[in-house]
Formats: structure tokens, sequence, C-alpha cells
């Protein structure tokens, strides 16, 4: 479902005399469907551009980025718009939302972008809220005004509102009281089980040791840092 080939990214940094700053070199990998692999390595070794990578956010200087098949490092816009919609969920630290938008509503746009009747989506997002306890009195307010763990466990629900094939998961335990925690490692659980494939960065290690099938150290794939 996920498989990399010799990807290679670099940096220019233009405000600095054009410097090209080489980040990942020869990084493979294949996830299956199902299957649960962690990114580790050292603060700075690129595990976070690993996965923009995956995602299209960053283009790669060399290799092929396949995700169900379409090859993000050469796919259009519009084909990595619609395999965000249907096929790659991420869930990262933050969340990043329109300003005003109630919390409700954001947890229900994943469903409403692939065509999901919008009182299902609507209920999917309540169940999810309510799971993840975010207080139904909030629902209507801005998830921009909460607390950073309400705003995780925001983002949370709204990653795994819509059942995506494959998944991108950055530190989604982090900060989380235990009650939280072992909702969302459930939650993951539950995709593997449906078969998602999924790639994740846990500085958990309780709970990396708990979901993920085998682990990855990015620093095999960071340039001067492999042994």
């Amino acid at each position: 479902m996920i498989e990399l080939k010799d990807v290679s990214k670099c940096f220019t940094l233009h405000n600095q005399g054009g410097a090209v700053i080489p980040v990942l070199q020869g990084a493979s990998l294949n996830v299956a469907a199902g299957e649960c692999v962690a990114l580790t390595g050292a603060s700075g070794v690129g595990k976070s551009t690993l996965m923009r990578v995956i995602y299209g956010n960053y283009l790669t200087a060399s290799g092929q980025v396949l995700v169900g098949g379409l090859d993000v490092a050469k796919a259009e816009p519009r084909e990595i718009l619609a395999l965000r919609r249907e096929t790659i969920g991420y869930v990262s630290q933050f969340l990043r939302v329109v300003p005003r938008v109630p919390t409700l509503e954001v947890v229900a746009e994943p469903l409403l972008a692939v065509g999901c009747d919008r009182q299902a989506a609507l209920d999917k997002a309540a169940e999810m809220l309510a799971r993840l306890n975010i207080p139904e009195r909030l629902w209507s307010l801005s998830p921009t005004t909460f607390s950073g763990g309400e705003q995780q466990r925001v983002n949370i629900a709204r990653g795994f509102a819509h059942p995506y094939p494959a998944m991108l998961l950055d530190e989604p335990t982090a900060s989380l009281d235990p009650h939280n925690r072992e909702t969302v490692l459930s939650l993951i659980e539950r995709a593997k089980a449906h078969g998602a494939a999924i790639v994740g960065i846990f500085h958990d290690i309780e709970a990396r040791n708990r979901i993920c099938d085998r682990e990855i150290d990015v620093s095999e794939f960071t340039p001067g840092m492999a042994a």
C-alpha cells in the first residue's frame, strides 16, 4: 500500500547562497495493508520529512513514492488532492483548521469530502468526539479556542473518522492522559484490523511496542549518519 524506492530529498537554502542540504538518500520501505511501521532515530534525522514526502508535501529529488499505486513524486496536484481525500490520512501533532468552523463540522469534513450523507457524517463525528472525551458543549465551537490536548484529540477524531486505507501518524499519543491514550491506541489497532497501512512516529515506547509490527531507523537514510 505504501512503498518508497530509492528516495532522496534535499533542501536548497536560497537565502544562504543556494546551499544544498541533503536530508534523505536511498530511502526504501514497504508497508503492507494491516501493518504499522514506526519511524525511529534521533531528532533531526528526517522522520517528519519522510512522512511529508509520503503525503506529497515535499517533492523528492529522486526515487518513487507509491501510495495505493500512485507515484506521489510525479503525481499532478489534483491527483494528490484525490489521494488525500480518499486514500491517505495524516494525523499531525498540530490542528490546522479554518477559524470559526464548529468542531463537529471539522471532524465530519473528511466524510463529507468523499460524499457521505451529511447527517451520517455528523453522527459519526459526534461518535468520535464522544469517544475521545470532547464535551458536547464544545462541539459547536471552533477548536482553535481549545487547549492543546483537546485540539490533539479533535485532530485524532478527524483523522480516524474516515477509514483511510493508509495513514500517517505523528506522535498520536503525545500529551494524552492514560484514558485517552488507550482510546487512541484502540483506534489504531482497529484501523490495522480493517487493513490500514500505517507509518508513524511514536516516542511513546510502550505504545510503539504494542501497535507497531516493526521499526525503521531513518538514520540509515540520512547522508553521513548511516552505520
